[in-house]
């Protein structure tokens, strides 16, 4: 390394900067206190093309960060998937509609389409809110992991050296630098310098299935362009995605002679182009017609790989995300989703280890809940990819996928592929001893939305909008009823609260509570005649604190919770939310003892 390399020392250096590193970047940065650097190879970000979907639980999550709204305003919605099969003549015809979303708890039942690059500008907009730019064109050429127990023990060290090359440098002198980091993210996508540079391997397989994309304004005369649909035809299976303005993405099965190499195995993309794609997809929707209004905005052709990296981290300094540890077929919608809820998982992490807050053993957390998910997701797109790619049954093909298969399918992994239905095993994060408190309440999956009123002013909120992605634990304390019978109760548990031996007393060590901690009192009561003041003070840290499990004035919002959520109004219960959105642990007030212990098990008591 020449010696006028200069060098710099920085919390998080993150490598990659599509959905994940975006994701990570921006909640680093919106952090505040964190000194974060994005790195990507390339001089700009997507233009056109790569991926496009947001599912429901991304959009909660993108709304914990503020950032739904855009997304919503900016992307198309899918409200509805259509299935269309031959009949007897060969043609294609509809079968069946359905709703695209089949997770009854899903605060937003849809999924948005948005291309990547808009999605990234969100990202980049916000994050130069608070001062965080994506430095390009810039590549890592070198990567060195301390193995010095003591460097890696110690919070104050920067044991990951990463050498940096400048791609637009003038002169070969301004060319490299060296950067000491805490920690490093590699989100570089499937083909991830950092995982391989980190001897990370890739465990799977490839399938047969080769799949076109095209986007385009289409001129078509069929009748659900504008809404998601599957179709299996005699001539192979194609997929619409209607896309943002009057864009579409058709998925176009094509055949593995027309695309691999036979001399090397390997798709080659000069084999194919977006006229041949169309061509294909022409046949496949006979008796309609398909073609481009004006030019192919975007194309592409992918044979679909099924992998899990080995391993997410090396000494729990260096994290791969997103397509570095997984891939997977397009067609259900989760690579993009994936990777920006791995980074919404570790982020929070990484910012509490930093801060001295929590111990360094609950990152080990992130590798075991997201790489759990990335394996169940594999299983589920082995099947659904054998089922969209598989020949559809007809009288000439009795062992082919029928629509009622494909349809049982698309509903059973409903909560699955909207990502409602991610649950995260019992853990040190994840403690599931009094789950019977909460029965509907699941605990190591994501708080559900529901709405209440706030006590103060009669305004409705949504309960996931009073858990911002924001670091911080919410103590959601359901008090039930406060008649007259229960005050001395509730009072008590207020008592245990301030006292030193509590959580909310022994963490903050001096500091303020609200830092660590967000106090949510829910209580069963009356808008007409309830004082928010009767709550005892800790319970109230401020007027827009204590909400009601009541309707709004007008009668159509809110109500109805503690039975939902399988909670008693006759004793006070604990519920946990992670400062990823998720339940981490429900207790009833007497068993206070446990609530401490499951902050006690990854709580540092000291400060770094």
């Amino acid at each position: 390394m020449p010696p006028q390399a200069p060098e710099s020392y920085v919390d998080v250096l993150i490598i990659g900067a599509g959905p994940a590193g975006f994701m990570c970047g921006n909640a680093l940065a919106a952090a505040g206190d964190i000194k974060v650097r994005i790195i990507d190879l390339r001089p700009s970000k997507v233009i056109a093309g790569q991926a496009d979907g947001i599912q429901p639980r991304t959009i909660e999550v993108l709304q914990s960060y503020g950032l739904a709204e855009r997304l919503l305003r900016e992307g198309n919605q899918m409200h509805m998937c259509a299935f269309y099969n031959p009949n007897v003549a060969g043609e294609i015809q509809l079968t069946s509609r359905a709703p695209d979303v089949t997770a009854p708890t899903a605060r937003f039942p849809f999924e948005v389409t948005l291309h990547q690059g808009a999605i990234e500008q969100i990202f980049m907009d916000s994050m130069a809110a608070h001062n965080l730019r994506v430095d390009r064109p810039v590549k890592p050429v070198a990567i060195e992991v301390s193995r010095d127990p003591e460097q890696l023990r110690s919070l104050s060290s920067h044991p990951v050296k990463v050498t940096l090359a400048r791609l637009d440098a003038a002169v070969d002198a301004d060319k490299l630098e060296v950067v000491h980091a805490k920690y490093v993210v590699g989100a570089d996508g499937a083909h991830s310098w950092v995982r391989k540079a980190l001897g990370i391997t890739m465990e799977g397989e490839q399938t047969d299935y080769v799949w076109g994309v095209v986007d385009m304004i289409p001129d078509s005369n069929f009748p659900d362009i504008r809404n998601k649909t599957a179709i299996h035809s005699t001539n192979g299976s194609s997929m619409i995605i209607p896309r943002e303005g009057d864009k579409v993405r058709l998925y176009v099965q094509l055949s593995e002679s027309d695309v691999v190499d036979p001399a090397t195995g390997r798709v080659d993309k000069n084999r194919m182009s977006s006229e041949q794609i169309l061509e294909v997809a022409r046949k496949t929707f006979q008796p309609f017609h398909i073609r481009p209004l004006s030019d192919v905005e975007w194309w592409t052709i992918y044979i679909i790989g099924q992998r899990v990296a080995s391993r997410y981290s090396v000494e729990d300094r260096v994290f791969i995300a997103g397509d570095a540890c997984h891939t997977h077929s397009p067609k259900a919608g989760q690579g993009m989703n994936a990777s920006m809820n791995d980074t919404h998982n570790l982020a929070w992490k990484v910012v509490q280890v930093l801060r001295g807050w929590a111990s360094p053993s609950i990152l080990k957390t992130y590798e075991a809940e997201r790489r759990k998910y990335a394996q169940d997701l594999i299983d589920f797109d082995k099947q659904f990819a054998a089922l969209f790619s598989g020949k559809p049954r007809t009288s000439n093909n009795q062992d082919g996928v029928t629509h009622e298969d494909f349809l049982k399918a698309f509903q059973t992994f409903g909560g699955f592929t909207s990502g409602i239905g991610v649950h995260y095993s019992p853990s040190m994060i994840v403690n599931t001893k009094h789950q019977n408190s909460a029965e509907n309440l699941v605990i190591g999956e994501r708080m559900l939305p529901q709405v209440f009123i706030r006590a103060a002013d009669a305004k409705p909120v949504e309960i996931q909008d009073v858990l911002p992605a924001d670091i911080r634990f919410k103590i959601l304390v359901f008090l039930g009823s406060m008649e007259e019978s229960r005050l001395s109760e509730i009072h008590t548990f207020a008592n245990e609260l301030s006292s030193p031996t509590s959580f909310l007393q022994r963490y903050p060590m001096g500091r303020q509570v609200s830092l660590m901690f967000d106090i949510i009192t829910i209580v069963a009561g009356d808008k007409q005649n309830f004082n928010y003041l009767s709550v005892p003070a800790i319970l109230r840290p401020h007027w827009s604190k204590v909400l009601l499990d009541d309707t709004d004035v007008t009668g159509s919002k809110g109500g109805g919770a503690y039975k939902r959520f399988g909670i008693s109004t006759e004793e006070v219960t604990i519920v946990i939310v992670r400062p990823d959105g998720y339940v981490g642990m429900i207790a009833p007030a007497v068993a206070l003892e446990d609530v401490h212990a499951y902050f006690a098990s990854f709580l540092a008591t000291h400060t770094v």
